[in-house]
């Protein structure tokens, strides 16, 4: 999981932007959103294994600004908390020994 992380957070700061850490991917299964959490930058003590048939989101939301975010009061709804512009992207994978399958265009 770090080599995706690591690979994300260097991609985002040759663009000269920011990661916003506050927000990562996810593991999809009997739920849309479930573990593991999928960090858009490198995190030293995350150990956790891509294992064969796991279905995971790599989904970086990168800025402009600081990479700082709050939630608006309908709780879904997410801000830049300096007012930057920002985007997000979402690819759906599987990880496969052979190779890992991408799901999304």
């Amino acid at each position: 999981m770090n080599a995706i992380g690591a690979a994300v957070e260097r991609t985002v700061i040759d663009a000269r932007r920011t990661v916003c850490r506050d927000l990562t991917g996810h593991g999809i299964g009997r739920r849309i959103h479930e573990g593991p959490r999928v960090p858009n930058h490198y995190v030293r003590r995350l150990d956790q294994p891509l294992t064969d048939g796991l279905v995971i989101t790599v989904e970086p939301i990168i800025s402009a600004g600081t990479g700082a975010v709050h939630a608006s009061s309908n709780g879904w709804t997410v801000h830049t908390t300096d007012g930057a512009r920002s985007a997000h992207m979402e690819h759906t994978i599987v990880i496969r020994h052979s190779a890992p399958l991408l799901l999304t265009a």
